[in-house]
């Protein structure tokens, strides 16, 4: 039978309880068990996907196409675990059903209230699909006090109640300031946290404290004291310097065998960590190092490209060197003044997913750029629709070559899809449908031609990976465009929709209309990430 751990967090947001979900979950299954990690958001959008980057970040997909928050991903990136539909729930998706279930009298005229309808939702979620599991871990978002997060720790202490305390543990991550006026570190913040999240019925089990100096052990029994804990119970968590230093850092503090310990579990094996002392060695002893030019939109977040930027991290690892990342912003390049300057001390160019006009000509010209120059290229999702746009306009002769994003065009060589098939079958779309239903998304195969680049960079013909997009390369233009240079080299099984363009007189030129960066992780790199950073190191050693 599985057993929950619920995770809240206190005093700020930003503490890294997503980071810590998927520690532990990678410690308990270095001993063998078997996890999975959910995220419960409480905001009232039914999923991030129609949310601005600026506002949360990337949306990270699923293999069966769920748009979740990008805890998602370090959950998949720490474990190896495919997140799947099940494993987010928001507080709109939760509403959103309930009241459709009011509307078709599904609850028989009784008064549907927050207790118990909205928490007996919440805990079906949590209780959902985990007959195969060891340990399920519940993230919930936000910080403890927030009016959003009261029915999810009603929740909580309700499941606390009804699977009993040998089968349930609560988490909370704190914090611990310093505050250097006064040399100290300060456990007030923390005891007032405990005490918001005791009111609410919830006693944490175990206390996780952010802290940027040594928590030194007077401290420490403080908290324990005051919290209502064990000293033991009490895991400082230092800033770390990579996040694939923080399992080991975690281990040595003794948060996975306190977990286990509040649990009665005494004869679990010791970890095998092999895994994570590679990884931080790759990580703090590269042998070299390259730099790439990501050529985006929301390059002001990085963590609007949360994903890219740890796909090229774990590419890094693979051929042992640093990646240095220049965040670029597209719209420096709308005309050729900075271009040069910003792209010639770059290894590599990437030009990313996104939505909308904005920067879509410094993009082309980005593409270009590496085009001439040679310069290692990676496009991807409208990343590899700009690398067609810019092939049309220059090497096939189709000056006027846009996407319909942009607006009407007389050559549309990417423009919107309105059907395509499906695991569920065809699937249909109107440019006037939902945002949040006009995307193709999750995983879809795609068959690769042989004796192709990308067929070898993958070392197969057939591969499946994630999409999310509402644009699709236009096929009626690939004779056009191959007679230019850019090869088809990835089609949809059906032969329809393009999925991978290449240029084999390139030394790495690669566009792909699926988001790659979403199943590479640190012990499994990406083989396209790996082969354009191998790329970029070869590049590096001719300039």
């Amino acid at each position: 039978m599985a057993r929950f751990i619920f995770i809240t967090g206190g005093v700020v947001s930003s503490l890294g309880k997503g980071l810590m979900a998927a520690s532990l979950a990678a410690l308990l299954q270095a001993r063998g068990y078997r996890v999975r990690i959910r995220k419960f958001d409480p905001y009232l959008n039914v999923d991030p996907g129609t949310m601005s980057p600026y506002q949360h970040g990337e949306v990270y997909v699923t293999d069966d196409g769920a748009e979740t928050d990008l805890d998602l991903g370090h959950y998949e990136r720490f474990t190896g675990v495919a997140a799947r539909q099940s494993d987010n729930v928001t507080s709109g998706r939760i509403y959103r059903d309930i009241i459709a279930k009011e509307r078709r009298g599904d609850y028989l005229g009784a008064t549907v209230q927050v207790i118990p309808h909205v928490t007996d939702a919440i805990k079906a979620f949590a209780r959902a699909e985990i007959d195969d599991l060891d340990f399920v871990l519940c993230e919930i978002g936000g910080t403890v006090g927030d009016i959003e997060s009261l029915p999810f720790i009603e929740a909580i202490r309700q499941l606390r109640n009804e699977e009993g305390r040998d089968k349930t543990l609560s988490v909370h991550v704190t914090l611990v300031p310093y505050i250097a006026a006064a040399g100290e570190l300060k456990t007030k913040p923390t005891q007032h946290s405990v005490r918001e999240l005791a009111s609410l019925g919830v006693q944490p089990d175990i206390l996780l404290c952010r802290c940027e100096k040594p928590l030194p052990d007077g401290e420490r029994a403080k908290i324990a004291q005051f919290c209502n804990v064990r000293k033991e119970a009490v895991i400082p968590a230092l800033d770390a310097d990579s996040i694939y230093s923080v399992p080991v850092q975690y281990h040595g503090e003794g948060l996975d065998g306190e977990v286990l310990r509040a649990f009665g579990i005494d004869d679990a094996p010791e970890p095998d960590l092999t895994r994570w002392y590679d990884i931080m060695d790759r990580k703090q002893h590269p042998e070299g190092e390259v730099t790439i030019g990501v050529v985006g939109k929301y390059v002001s977040l990085p963590d609007a490209y949360k994903s890219l930027n740890e796909a090229l991290v774990h590419g890094g690892m693979a051929n042992r060197v640093k990646v240095n990342i220049r965040w670029l912003d597209a719209e420096m390049f709308e005309s050729d003044g900075d271009l040069a300057a910003n792209l010639e001390p770059v290894h590599g160019i990437l030009v990313p997913g996104g939505f909308g006009e904005r920067g879509s000509e410094g993009k082309i010209a980005s593409v270009r750029f590496a085009r001439e120059r040679g310069v290692p290229f990676f496009g991807i999702c409208l990343g590899m629709q700009m690398a067609c746009i810019e092939g049309a306009r220059n090497t096939s002769g189709i000056a006027g070559a846009s996407s319909t994003e942009f607006g009407p065009t007389e050559e549309p060589v990417v423009g919107m899809i309105t059907e395509w098939m499906s695991a569920e079958g065809l699937q249909q779309r109107g440019a006037d449908t939902d945002l949040g239903g006009t995307m193709r998304l999750g995983a879809y195969d795609a068959k690769l031609s042989p004796n192709s680049h990308v067929a070898a960079v993958y070392g197969a013909n057939e591969i499946s990976e994630r999409h999310r997009h509402r644009y699709e390369v236009n096929g009626a233009y690939r004779e056009n465009l191959e007679k230019g240079g850019l090869v088809f080299s990835g089609m949809s099984p059906d032969g329809m929709l393009p999925e991978i363009v290449e240029r084999p007189d390139h030394p790495w030129f690669i566009g792909v209309q699926f988001h790659p960066e979403l199943k590479s992780k640190p012990f499994d790199p990406h083989p396209l990430f790996k082969g354009f950073i191998e790329a970029a190191v070869k590049h590096s050693r001719l300039v």
